[in-house]
């Protein structure tokens, strides 16, 4: 296990307390952060994973010993099937989804003349396309029960975009659309089912990290990462955990008034 790979919090609270959470490519990176936060606070944790099943089952191991149950599922986020079937997995393993973060993404990273249909079309599958089928197949469940949370993890790059990146700013974006209407179905899909006085709610939200320190910026040479801090008003990389402690925020039971929103964690960078 890496440096930036170690558990950096505690168990804290129980403001999660009988939640079950799905996170997306959770054992590693954001995503493994985002899985500690919410294990800290009470909840159940699934973590997602594409491959090494090895580091999966022991980062598990890991999040059980916050004091809270966890599980991992192994599954392409780039596949609808897969999506579908994950989905069905956490919900029949752990009985309920209480929240869902989006968090899976890969690059791909070519200029536009030298992109391929290949490097155009799996960078979409996985950050954006993903999510809406992850999306798609929770929110039944979400609905039927009366609440639920879903956090999108986009990126400062769908904002701003960068050379070489234009796979993967469009799908970063993309899911900026795809959040602010996905929030306004899941309210009317609660009214239209009679649900909507649940003061929970059932909210959909986007983080967009910035640069952030993990095993991908690590590999970034010397001077490149000083042009980065540049940009950065703060002048550093942020943390795994400043960007799940802003997921936490989203998903608890007090923030069933906040959906449709984007909440950025960059430093400054977008001012």
């Amino acid at each position: 296990m890496s440096t930036l790979e170690k558990p950096a919090i505690a168990a804290t609270g129980d403001k999660l307390l009988g939640r079950v959470a799905f996170v997306t490519g959770g054992t590693r990176g954001i995503g493994a952060a985002i899985c500690r936060s919410l294990a800290a606070q009470g909840a159940v944790v699934a973590a997602g994973y594409h491959s090494g099943k090895e580091k999966a089952e022991q980062f598990c191991e890991e999040i059980a010993g916050y004091g809270t149950t966890a599980s991992t599922h192994q599954g392409n986020v780039g596949s609808a099937d897969d999506c579908r079937r994950t989905i069905n997995e956490v919900i029949e393993r752990h009985g309920r989804l209480d929240i869902l973060v989006n968090n899976a993404g890969i690059t791909s990273d070519k200029t536009v003349m030298k992109l391929t249909d290949d490097d155009w079309n799996k960078v979409l599958a996985v950050n954006l396309s993903g999510a809406f089928f992850t999306s798609q197949a929770a929110l039944p469940h979400m609905v039927e029960r009366g609440s639920g949370r879903i956090v999108n993890i986009s990126s400062i790059i769908g904002e701003i975009g960068n050379i070489g990146q234009v796979n993967y700013a469009a799908s970063k974006s993309g899911l900026f659309g795809m959040t602010k209407s996905m929030a306004r179905e899941a309210a009317f899909a609660l009214k239209r089912a009679g649900k909507d006085d649940n003061p929970l709610g059932l909210t959909v939200n986007a983080v967009t990290p910035g640069y952030i320190a993990t095993d991908m910026t690590e590999a970034v040479p010397e001077k490149a990462m000083d042009r980065m801090k540049a940009m950065i008003p703060l002048g550093r990389l942020g943390q795994p955990e400043e960007v799940a402690r802003v997921v936490h925020f989203l998903v608890a039971d007090a923030s069933g008034y906040i959906t449709g929103q984007t909440w950025a964690v960059n430093g400054g960078m977008d001012m």
